[in-house]
């Protein structure tokens, strides 16, 4: 929400709610999703409405912080020793933080423990949380009682990032560490895929394409998403769980997505924008936002911190879901050029989504397509 003159501006979290924001000096501070900033910063009719702040999400970090574009915001960051490194490495550009990572989330299982007793079924644990068996039981839970099994939130056929939580079990990586590399032909995302693809259209656990399930509304076994999303279940009608990813051939691992605030070079109050940064990221803040937004900050990555905030979760759920997460995790698939890189390979995959498809020259149709842009 945009702080309009008289007013005081605002911060809406996903949720709905909204967070009152600082005192009127920063009534002129503006601010936009990242997904409109280039609109805002190009169109030549919108010049004078340029945003002071950009709201970045993980894919776009990498254009974001290499272009220039944003001011460094350490001298705006309250207690910087605080931020786990581990959540900064990919909003750093030369040892300078260029934009404020205030959200890390690990993904999570969300799981409709009712549905699982309807169909005789019970959620593995320990040693026996894998993906073989989380996958067996969605599908015998989605046969039993006509309703889905695992749903992958947001993915939809159409975000492929969004599977990231299950390929990176296997190892696989879209690309090389140092971007330059595709990986989509390699053997862990072949295996990773062709997993998925079992999953899909062999084992009937993860709806098909065009199939809507809600698990917050009841319609399917499990879902993967974070934990902002578990407000939804505050009037919930079932009885549910949080667990963390399942293990995967390559053992334990945990995957996180990113939010960050920057402060754009061009906007017309970059030093009001860095003071409502501050505002809004320093201690007090950062803990209110841990409702929605898991934070940056050591010191209130702590299951009691984290508790008082999320009264949905337990201490325990808190700890092995977002604590460890963030601590062991890696990012979702991020890159320059990232808009490019993105629909190029959403639209490579597409023929991977029938049932006759074949995974390894799919797969490899996807690295075609991208390695020219990896490689400049």
């Amino acid at each position: 929400m945009v702080g309009e003159r008289g007013t005081r501006p605002a911060v809406q979290s996903d949720s709905g709610r909204l967070h009152q924001g600082p005192p009127r000096r920063h009534d002129q501070v503006r601010r936009a999703a990242g997904r409109h900033v280039h609109d805002h910063a190009d169109h030549p009719d919108r010049r004078r409405q340029r945003p002071d702040l950009a709201w970045i999400l993980e894919g776009s970090a990498p254009d974001f912080v290499s272009s220039g574009a944003l001011a460094p915001v350490d001298d705006a960051i309250e207690n910087p020793s605080e931020l786990a490194p581990s959540a900064t490495a990919l909003w750093k550009q030369d040892g300078k933080l260029i934009a404020y990572p205030f959200s890390t989330s690990p993904f999570g299982v969300f799981v409709n423990t009712d549905l699982l007793t309807q169909a005789g079924q019970k959620l593995p644990t320990g040693a026996d949380w894998t993906w073989d068996n989380a996958i067996a039981v969605a599908a015998a839970t989605a046969a039993k009682t006509g309703k889905q099994g695992l749903v992958p939130r947001d993915f939809d056929y159409k975000d492929w990032t969004n599977l990231a939580p299950i390929f990176d079990g296997w190892g696989a990586q879209a690309w090389s560490d140092d971007g330059k590399t595709c990986g989509f032909d390699q053997q862990p995302m072949i295996d990773a895929m062709t997993f998925i693809h079992q999953a899909i259209f062999t084992r009937k656990a993860i709806p098909g394409p065009g199939v809507a399930a809600d698990f917050f509304a009841g319609e399917s076994a499990m879902t993967i998403t974070q934990i902002s999303r578990a407000s939804l279940l505050k009037d919930g009608k079932f009885t549910w769980a949080l667990v963390p990813l399942p293990a995967g051939p390559k053992g334990t691992y945990s995957v996180i997505g990113q939010g960050g605030v920057g402060v754009l070079k061009q906007g017309k109050h970059v030093d009001a924008a860095k003071d409502f940064l501050k505002f809004f990221t320093g201690d007090a803040n950062s803990a209110k936002l841990a409702q929605f937004f898991p934070p940056p900050r050591t010191p209130q990555l702590t299951a009691d911190t984290l508790a008082r905030s999320n009264p949905l979760l337990s201490k325990e759920q808190l700890q092995s879901v977002v604590i460890d997460g963030i601590a062991n995790g890696v990012v979702k698939p991020s890159h320059a050029n990232n808009a490019q890189i993105s629909q190029a390979v959403r639209a490579a995959l597409d023929p991977l989504w029938t049932a006759d498809a074949e995974v390894p020259a799919v797969l490899k149709g996807v690295c075609t397509a991208i390695q020219p842009v990896l490689a400049k």
